[in-house]
């Protein structure tokens, strides 16, 4: 073959490799719009995922948030979904109500209130929505079911929703049901009523934030329900709807998604989700669970957040990838934007949506994202296949007149490691209508006509340490802090809180107080003890002391424990070494939580509403206990678990209080 057919050949090949590659989308207004976006969010809770950001210092809690919800500067958080807190473990730990009894009421427990005046202080737009994962005991009568008595069930929901305003001028938008539990129609019902009747007519019920059906099945037959709900929120629908949610007419919405470690793989499982879930399933919210990973990272789902702040003691924290994936969307985009119908996937993989203001403005995001680089924790992802390819936009419509678009790109590497996110290139010429791209795989663009997007940023925070081996907490708060939780305490089962102990004029007038006296109606299996962690997973050779006192007449019981290996929804099957003493004057050693395994046990003389020292030392296979300074038992022989947290509790739903706490890590 001479050279001028060989180059002859190889044009041809290139010219059909281009051909072939190389298709044409058309964006167009004029055959109509798609339905309303709603917006991007994240959610807090779910439990007690933004625990530890209380905690930092600034200025690095203000930069956190700035990145979380400061508009044009991260990620642009259009939406804060928080739990409506209900004593009771939720995935990660407990967060409080704001009525741990019938005749209580008190809204300034916890930090979800704080959270919402921060994100409502960086952007006055932002949509609040709050969600029920559990509740406290009374609501359920003594039973498991919030339910028997749907009436105090909705009075106990608006009163939350009530005290956002009268105490923090907190408009809250949406109200959801039950996380993830059977829905009751009678209650949705009657949720709508007391709000009606509470003034709170703008409040829009959610339902019933688990799957599609049974709630759509059963809202096209009953109309009233139907009246009552506004969103039919679905909990990790792997980006499709159901042709029975579609024929209701509601918005659709994915109300918890992403769940997934956020490294890069994470942010393409968000890149990828935050565009098909409008393109496969018309859904026009995505709210990601969680926020941020602001929880101990050997908990359940370690860094399953937007970003990662779980190192206060350090200052530290990270802007993962997911940030920038949001951005893409929320720095050019509003609520209230409208999607174009002409959205959908590339023919090579990927996929692109569009929307407009409708007043001339146009956002187009793309992903290319493959399958094995955007997989999220559930549901499982069918293979699909994505390459490499040319794709040109024909602006139709009122877009025909626009001549340039600014860029903005990011490229996860999986290769060479030199990922770019959120990088804003030279604006794209708009000739004729058309603009024509080169889309490598596993990448995503924005092309707008809005100009003030913006890449935040900060100096990089403190080096990540771990957390201090020497460490004390006299729970000594003055006035009226902004938090009830003591820092880096993270409850388990119970509510451990900052109490005012005014009928002890003594040394323990400041003292932390665990405040749940009665098993609350459940999300998962809380343990039968109460119990709150704190420190280094990786220790195991330390000493822990803490000031001790049970309230509780004869049953009262109290613990240190050392080496505690989990928490969250397995908390009941935690291991470590326990130190109980009890009002009945004896005490106990167990290598678990519940009790069943004893290595030591005897008399210790202690008694309800008296002040007792704790202190328990355990160095490799042994481990020994002081009380009051004396020794109750030495050289307890112990195999597992060989590390874990330092953690203070009660031995069932009682009432008790602790000072003085330290910790003395040997390695």
């Amino acid at each position: 073959m001479n050279v001028e057919k060989q180059c002859f050949v190889f044009f041809s090949i290139f010219l059909c490799i281009s051909v072939c590659l190389g298709e044409d989308y058309d964006l167009d207004d004029k055959i109509g719009l798609g339905r309303s976006f709603d917006g991007i969010g994240g959610l807090s809770g779910g439990g007690a995922t933004s625990r530890l950001l209380v905690n930092y210092a600034e200025p690095y809690r203000s930069q956190i948030l700035d990145y979380l919800f400061k508009p044009k500067f991260g990620a642009s958080l259009q939406i804060l979904k928080v739990e409506i807190g209900g004593d009771a473990q939720t995935t990660d730990g407990t967060e409080p109500s704001h009525m741990h009894y019938e005749d209580d009421e008190n809204y300034f427990r916890g930090y979800e209130w704080w959270l919402m005046r921060e994100a409502k202080k960086r952007n006055p737009n932002i949509t609040l929505i709050g969600l029920p994962w559990a509740f406290p005991g009374w609501v359920g009568n003594g039973e498991n079911w919030p339910y028997g008595f749907p009436d105090i069930t909705a009075s106990y929901v608006v009163s939350w929703i009530r005290g956002a305003k009268q105490y923090h001028d907190l408009d809250i938008d949406y109200v959801g049901i039950w996380n993830e539990r059977h829905f009751d129609s009678k209650y949705i019902k009657l949720l709508r009523y007391t709000l009606d009747k509470s003034g709170l007519e703008r409040v829009k019920i959610i339902a019933s934030d688990n799957l599609w059906e049974p709630i759509t099945s059963v809202m096209i037959a009953d109309r009233e329900l139907q009246d009552a709900v506004e969103v039919l929120g679905v909990h990790y629908p792997g980006t499709n709807t159901v042709p029975k949610a579609l024929k209701t007419g509601k918005k659709l919405w994915s109300s918890e998604d992403y769940s997934t470690f956020n490294d890069n793989v994470g942010g393409g499982c968000w890149a990828r989700i935050l565009n098909q879930n409008y393109v496969n399933g018309k859904m026009t919210a995505t709210i990601s669970w969680n926020l941020i990973a602001s929880y101990y990272e050997d908990l359940p789902f370690g860094r399953d957040g937007l970003m990662t702040a779980m190192a206060p003691w350090s200052g530290n924290y990270v802007v993962e990838s997911p940030i920038w994936i949001t951005a893409h969307t929320t720095q050019f985009t509003e609520p209230g934007w409208t999607y174009l119908q002409t959205v959908g996937h590339f023919t090579h993989g990927g996929s692109y949506v569009a929307l407009t203001d409708e007043r001339g403005n146009l956002t187009i995001i793309t992903e290319t994202m493959t399958h094995d680089h955007s997989v999220c924790i559930r549901p499982p992802l069918l293979p699909y296949n994505v390459t490499a390819q040319n794709a040109t936009f024909h602006l139709k419509g009122t877009f025909a007149s626009i001549s340039e678009l600014q860029v903005w790109h990011s490229k996860f590497d999986f290769k060479t490691d030199t990922t770019v996110l959120f990088q804003n290139l030279k604006p794209i010429k708009v000739i004729e209508g058309s603009f024509s791209i080169e889309l490598d795989v596993d990448e995503v663009y924005t092309f707008t006509t809005v100009t003030n997007g913006q890449r935040g940023s900060y100096p990089d925070p403190p080096p990540t340490a771990p957390f201090p081996k020497k460490y004390k907490d006299d729970f000594d708060v003055p006035g009226n802090p902004y938090f009830s939780e003591a820092p880096n305490f993270a409850d388990q089962t119970g509510v451990f809180e900052y109490f005012t102990n005014l009928t002890d004029p003594g040394p323990h007038v400041f003292t932390l107080r665990q405040v749940v006296t009665q098993r609350p109606v459940t999300w998962v299996a809380d343990a039968d003890q109460t119990i709150s962690v704190i420190g280094d997973y990786k220790w195991h050779d330390l000493m822990v002391s803490c000031d001790v006192y049970m309230e509780a007449v004869h049953t009262g019981g109290v613990f240190i424990a050392v080496r505690v290996d989990k928490g969250g929804g397995v908390v009941r099957s935690t291991k470590g070494i326990f130190f109980w003493v009890y009002a009945d004057g004896t005490y106990k050693v167990t290598n678990d939580l519940s009790g069943m395994t004893v290595l030591a046990e005897g008399l210790s003389g202690t008694r309800a509403r008296v002040w007792y020292t704790l202190t328990l030392t355990v160095k490799g296979n042994y481990a020994s206990a002081d009380l009051n300074g004396y020794a109750l038992w030495n050289n307890a022989v112990l195999w597992e678990p060989r590390h874990g947290w330092a953690a203070i509790g009660t031995s069932s739903f009682e009432l008790a209080q602790f000072d003085n706490f330290a910790i003395d890590a040997l390695a």
